[in-house]
């Protein structure tokens, strides 16, 4: 479905405001100010011009150089190929509310031929979010990959034994007797401090067997959003990657590259067992011995994408997740059956694993992915 607007001087506010609420939600500070500079800057260089609104929306809408590539991403997302043909308004018209309507038959409707006038700019793509990735066509994968750009990644966040300053939270002695003295022993403002946090590291392991083909691709592009998606001084935030088939493979390095593209290329040269078997105790069992035990996985979030088909014991694939649920500080699951109607947990894998997970999550939607961002955050 293709967003067609009314012909009316309004309709591209509509479009405009949309966009800036997408942006907002991708992470980008937009306020209400800088919401109607936008507005008045492609006011005066025009809609229709691509390259001017998307500037337009650069010199108004970002305020930090970090910002100007989640601009370009949601923009590409949010206006596909071609901008709407219609005019925006003046300042003064901005009052008024446009109605955006949906054509489902790309042939050209007029807007008051909809029956159901909405006020998203983003309809099309609001149902596009909630569709199983793997039944989508080439061009809805396409457009569904520019949408990873507008999750709002945020980093867990763990409490450290030093203390920082605040405004409430426990007396600050030493900072408050020191104020004192520089006033000559005269009383001063008493000082207080908290408990400062750090990002608490996420370990994702990825599902790569035959079964999970259909979802490797998407799950991937959400790891290496997650990667890329917070920063913590000059790198990344600690977000590790492997992937689980036949063996284990750990993809962190792969995933480095900015470009989404190219990080699933190196990803794909790099996993030997894609499409293969699935033997989720023994990768687990090697995870743990090699990378968890050692501190990966210590206080860490750990998700798991995975369906749970186990070729394996299934025993050992328990005994392996008591193990991790015992080191780290949350353990997810993600199955992409998890949402679909008349889905029971009844999988061999999933009974094992099921007392050891403290989330068991849907995952085969932009909509899924973006609930288990949230719950990452929250952890």
């Amino acid at each position: 479905m293709t967003p067609r607007i009314g012909t009316t001087l309004r309709g591209g506010d509509e479009v405009l405001l949309g966009f800036a609420r997408a942006l907002r939600a991708a992470g980008v500070p937009v306020t209400q100010d800088r919401t109607r500079a936008y507005l008045d800057a492609v006011a005066i260089v025009g809609l229709g011009d691509r390259a001017a609104t998307s500037a337009a929306g650069r010199a108004t809408l970002c305020s930090s150089p970090d910002h100007l590539e989640r601009h370009d991403r949601v923009f590409e997302a949010w206006f596909g190929t071609d901008l709407p043909r219609t005019s925006t308004a003046s300042p003064r018209e901005r009052s008024a509310v446009t109605t955006l309507v949906v054509d489902d038959s790309g042939e050209g409707q007029g807007a008051g031929e909809a029956d159901d006038p909405i006020r998203a700019a983003a309809s099309a793509t609001e149902v596009l979010r909630h569709r199983d990735v793997a039944g989508l066509s080439p061009a809805d994968r396409q457009r569904l990959t520019a949408l990873y750009a507008t999750l709002p990644v945020r980093s867990p966040r763990r409490r450290t034994a030093r203390h920082v300053a605040h405004h409430r939270g426990e007396v600050d002695a030493s900072r408050t007797l020191r104020a004192s003295l520089r006033r000559m022993g005269e009383p001063a403002e008493i000082r207080w401090r908290r408990r400062g946090t750090r990002p608490r590291r996420v370990v994702l392991l990825v599902d790569v067997s035959g079964s999970m083909s259909s979802y490797a691709d998407a799950l991937l592009r959400l790891a290496h959003r997650l990667g890329h998606g917070v920063s913590t001084g000059s790198t990344t935030n600690g977000v590790e990657t492997f992937t689980l088939g036949t063996r284990l493979t750990h993809v962190t390095r792969a995933l480095r590259a900015r470009d989404p593209e190219r990080a699933l290329a190196a990803a794909g040269d790099a996993v030997p067992d894609w499409s293969g078997g699935t033997r989720l105790g023994e990768t687990l069992r090697a995870f743990l011995d090699r990378w968890g035990q050692r501190g990966m996985a210590r206080g860490a979030v750990v998700v798991i994408f995975s369906d749970g088909w186990e070729r394996g014991d299934a025993a050992l694939l328990a005994e392996q997740m008591a193990r991790l649920h015992r080191i780290a500080h949350r353990v997810v699951w993600v199955n992409p059956h998890r949402g679909k109607p008349g889905y029971e947990p009844l999988q061999g894998g999933i009974v094992a694993v099921l007392p050891h997970v403290d989330d068991f999550l849907a995952g085969h939607s932009l909509a899924t992915f973006a609930d288990l961002v949230e719950v990452i955050a929250r952890a």
